[in-house]
């Protein structure tokens, strides 16, 4: 067999010139000029933005929480008698003392906020997930998704304060519910548990904070691809295989999202506890708002500090559970 040889045919418009080195960098260097604005200058704007409005008051909190409060104000007074205070319980360490070995009532709030925001979040995913999977699985129509999507995002249309405020006239004790409870037979007088109790602050957290994690799950649902689970029917799955092996595992992201943004919300809600609750529990928010109160700027900062600890030690451990970069 001939051994092919490479043709050096001209070509129909002729052989071509190599271009000279130096006008193909001028060439590439006039590319790169031409794209647009330097990258520095692009991220300019936003990097201002979170240095004036994250970055500073972050690091302002970390100094007032070292000064020393003077009852209507600070002074700039180097004390970490604030951290002390938080930390130190009397009589921790007499065993004589009722409060030996007992964490000092900071630490026992915010224990008890972590453990609350957790309850809540699992309430919301129960009832989340069910609206979510609804919309994105069960409605076919795109329009009539976006519609019921559109419904379901309706209690964002208003403000918060208004949205906990409306509490009051379901729960009370000439309430709606209330009302109807009677009228129906149920009760014979009107329930003094609806308002002002556990149970009136859980579910008006539930209320104001579900739709944040409708959103992110319903939209990782619609996302999956319906041969996937077509396939995995003609191979003889069944509807629980198919939603534990298949529809769980790639709607873990928006689970995840959702409840970063619930957790973070919940952490840190004090308006409700007011309002819904009567200021009957305490809160690592309703602290900061006493302290802050009352003009103790630097405890308020103390414990403010501590929250944001616990709220990244929340958002990690979620991260840790979920890799969302690797499910998406």
């Amino acid at each position: 067999m001939n051994q092919i040889t490479s043709s050096a045919h001209p070509g129909l418009v002729g052989p071509q010139p190599e271009p000279a080195e130096g006008a193909l960098k001028k060439t590439v260097s006039n590319r790169h000029r031409q794209e647009g604005f330097p990258v520095s200058w692009l991220i300019a704007p936003s990097v201002l933005w979170l240095m004036v409005f994250l970055v500073i008051p972050l690091i302002s909190i970390v100094v007032f929480s070292l000064w020393t409060s003077t009852g209507h104000g600070l002074s700039p007074d180097l004390n970490f008698g604030n951290y002390s205070e938080y930390f130190h319980s009397e009589g921790f360490f007499d065993s004589s003392h009722r409060n030996f070995l007992k964490l000092s009532v900071f630490i026992r709030t915010l224990g008890s906020t972590f453990a609350y925001t957790l309850e809540v979040m699992a309430l919301c995913l129960l009832i989340g997930y069910p609206i979510a999977y609804f919309l994105a699985r069960r409605v076919s129509s795109f329009k009539w998704q976006m519609a019921l999507f559109l419904v379901c995002m309706v209690p964002f249309w208003t403000s918060y304060l208004i949205r906990a405020v409306a509490w009051l006239p379901m729960l009370g004790r000439r309430g709606l519910l209330n009302s109807l409870l009677l009228s129906l037979g149920v009760i014979d007088k009107p329930a003094r548990f609806l308002l002002y109790s556990e149970f009136g602050y859980t579910t008006a957290l539930v209320q104001l904070y579900v739709v944040l994690c409708v959103g992110p799950i319903f939209f990782s649902l619609a996302k999956i691809d319906t041969d996937i689970i077509e396939a995995a029917r003609d191979m003889g799955a069944t509807a629980f295989q198919i939603f534990r092996e298949i529809i769980l595992p790639l709607s873990l992201p928006g689970v995840a999202i959702g409840m970063i943004f619930i957790f973070v919300m919940l952490m840190g809600e004090f308006a409700t506890a007011v309002v819904v609750y009567g200021g009957k529990g305490s809160t690592v928010g309703t602290v900061i708002l006493n302290y802050y109160a009352i003009a103790n700027y630097p405890f308020a900062a103390v414990n403010a500090i501590m929250l944001m600890l616990a709220m990244m030690i929340g958002v990690v451990i979620i991260l840790r559970l979920v890799n969302i970069r690797k499910e998406l």
